[in-house]
């Protein structure tokens, strides 16, 4: 071959090469309501997936705070571009289960991919919550949390308590905040979280309906049951701490974790997924407990609830990104990633495989009080203490917020307020099971 034939036939393979276009990959978009040490959680673990395989690629974005997202997931999927993932807090699971035609059940997406999935692998009270009654899984679960104790064990020792005893009682806790105010403490105890840490888990944790057909897992026509004696006694309880300064209000939501966090208030309930949280950014030693409770009242403690959210597949996609969606919660799932996740952020280990791993690692005997959480979930549940799933939930957790604050400011009694929570929650359910009878 002479010089300029071999120059042309090397231009024409190289002319060749370069016209073959890039492989391109799948975007799966993914929303997300997680801030802070949690979002770059979320961000890592999109990463680490997006470099496990080249087919897919996860684009993780904020959407603002889980009802924002919420509201803006339901105005994309009717203007046709809403996301392929999106995570839904556990008080939007009802609502998203009456959306059929805008979901898809994970365990179908599963199925159609041809990707293992079994719903036995998963923490029953994880996998039960997001089941629907013919037994078909209709959500990935994700940050899955509950509710537990956080104490400044620095405090404790200042104010003379036993740092290594967490208070078990609301008896205990209200003597520990007397005695933390007296060493001048301002804040003995704060809340966050109120609806869901002072009512929906206290009701299972005593055992005592939160609602009537189960919490509303058995039926559209469920109605609240939480002005029963003890919620009222419980409520009342708060409020005098409330004025005697033992109990300080600091907002809704997880607002008042930040004062947890900067050794204003000593003691707190909210989520476990608060743990990497005061991991990285608390400058004192911390423990974590179990929710206190009523020792006279039968069966207390049961078990807690779930709280976090799940991952909802939207409706309207190409069969090639739902098979993205399924690779990514198989890997997701996997033991190995699970167990990284819990011991990151304090969510639960949603499959049993994944506390197990964690358990044999050392991780819960290294770092004492991290097991709580699970604990609490996997204990023995009861028709009481399943869940709790109602329709027009995102609403009835602001009356609540609405009712209790009138209570923390003296304007109105524990008896009036949960009177009122219910009464203004009924007619929010009524609503609901007109609006979805017969779907």
């Amino acid at each position: 071959m002479n010089l300029n034939r071999r120059t042309l036939a090397i231009a024409a393979i190289t002319a060749t090469i370069f016209s073959i276009p890039a492989y391109a990959q799948t975007e799966i978009q993914w929303w997300h309501s997680m801030t802070a040490v949690n979002g770059e959680w979320v961000n890592d673990l999109a990463k680490e997936f997006n470099a496990s395989q080249k087919d897919y690629k996860i684009v993780p974005t904020f959407k603002g705070s889980y009802d924002e997202s919420m509201t803006s997931a339901v105005a994309a999927f009717r203007a046709g571009n809403a996301p392929h993932i999106l995570q839904v807090f556990e008080v939007g699971t009802a609502t998203m289960m009456a959306s059929k035609n805008a979901i898809v059940p994970v365990g179908k997406v599963m199925a159609d991919a041809g990707e293992k999935f079994d719903p036995k692998a998963y923490v029953p009270a994880v996998a039960g919550y997001y089941t629907a009654p013919n037994g078909q899984m209709l959500s990935f679960p994700f940050n899955s949390s509950t509710t537990v104790f956080y104490y400044n064990k620095d405090a404790f020792k200042a104010a003379g308590l036993d740092p290594e005893k967490a208070p078990l009682t609301w008896p205990e806790v209200a003597l520990a905040a007397a005695k933390l105010k007296s060493s001048g403490h301002k804040c003995p105890m704060s809340i966050a979280w109120q609806g869901w840490t002072q009512l929906e888990s206290f009701s299972a944790w005593h055992n005592v309906e939160f609602a009537s057909k189960q919490n509303g897992l058995a039926g559209l026509d469920a109605r609240l049951k939480i002005n029963s004696p003890l919620h009222v006694r419980h409520i009342e309880n708060l409020a005098n701490m409330a004025k005697q300064g033992l109990f300080v209000y600091k907002g809704r939501g997880s607002v008042p974790e930040a004062s947890f966090i900067s050794g204003e208030c000593a003691m707190m309930t909210t989520s476990s997924g608060f743990y990497g949280n005061v991991q990285k950014n608390a400058k004192f030693n911390f423990g974590l407990a179990t929710l206190p409770y009523y020792q006279d009242v039968p069966g207390a403690p049961q078990n807690t609830v779930i709280g976090g959210a799940s991952l909802w597949v939207m409706a309207g996609k190409k069969p090639e990104e739902y098979k993205g969606v399924a690779k990514f919660f198989s890997f997701l799932s996997s033991p190995e990633v699970q167990s990284a996740s819990h011991k990151r952020t304090g969510y639960l280990p949603i499959t049993t495989a994944a506390f197990q791993l964690t358990e044999k690692s050392g991780f819960y005997k290294q770092n004492p009080g991290t097991d709580v959480a699970v604990n609490q979930m996997i204990r023995k549940v009861t028709d009481k203490s399943r869940g709790i799933r109602l329709g027009n939930y995102v609403q009835i957790r602001a009356i609540e917020d609405e009712e209790l604050e009138q209570v923390w400011a003296g304007k109105k009694s524990a008896k009036e307020a949960l009177d009122a929570i219910v009464k203004r929650g009924d007619e929010l359910l009524e609503r609901f099971e007109k609006a979805n009878k017969g779907k």
